[in-house]
């Protein structure tokens, strides 16, 4: 089977609902990595279109729930000792579904972290630098940069749909799916690729204008 018709195959199996179907047909299919590529772009321009138009959403997202997942952690964790040592005992999802609130946490704390760029980027070396060396290596942070997504959104998308063929549950619970949360890192690593594109668009546009190109990033700020 072609890469066309195996793109086709999957499409047709993920809008008929089937989880089993689904898994069936990204098995071993050719045209599995490059729907990926285009799940992957097309969704970070999405995601970069919707935050140019809601600044709101732009500015707040991925602080918020990383937030809230935060809290949530410590929450559970604090109430599952309470309960542990002073009460009838502690509920058994208390030590299962922490690592899941943290996995939404890492991963959409990455998509903000490229937001501002305090990943390692060597930013002395580059200062230094011609312009158009700046921009090349810019440019190639976002070429790498979209490389992991499209590898990891078609990884874990993998996973989680064999979860959800399996109908994995979350230990401790009785219906609480692992899918759920295990779907939270392919959206993640599409904001992740909203931001690529975002912060390329801006690399380009400072170019243009003659700005100064590399900023120094600091951990915990913002721009």
């Amino acid at each position: 089977m072609g890469a066309i018709g195996g793109m086709g195959e999957i499409i047709s199996a993920l809008f008929a609902g089937d989880s089993f179907m689904l898994q069936s047909a990204m098995r071993n299919n050719a045209g599995l990595w490059p729907l990926g590529l285009i799940v992957t772009l097309v969704g970070g321009v999405l995601v970069a279109f919707i935050y140019r138009k809601v600044p709101f959403i732009e500015r707040n997202l991925e602080p918020a729930i990383m937030v809230v997942s935060y809290l949530a952690i410590g929450y559970i964790i604090f109430a599952g000792v309470v309960q542990r040592f002073y009460l009838s005992g502690q509920p058994a999802w208390s030590t299962t579904l922490p690592p899941f609130l943290f996995l939404i946490m890492t991963w959409v704390g990455c998509s903000y972290n490229v937001k501002l760029r305090t990943h390692l980027a060597f930013a002395e070396f580059r200062k230094a630098s011609p312009r158009a060396v700046q921009l090349v290596l810019l440019l190639l942070d976002a070429v790498l940069w979209l490389g992991i997504a499209w590898i990891v959104v078609v990884t874990t998308t993998q996973e989680v749909v064999r979860a959800a063929a399996n109908f994995a549950i979350m230990l401790g619970t009785d219906n609480v799916m692992q899918w759920w949360f295990l779907v939270s890192v392919p959206i993640a690593f599409l904001l992740l690729a909203g931001r690529v594109i975002e912060n390329a668009l801006t690399d380009l546009r400072k170019y243009r204008d003659g700005d100064e190109m590399i900023e120094q990033a600091v951990i915990g700020g913002d721009t």
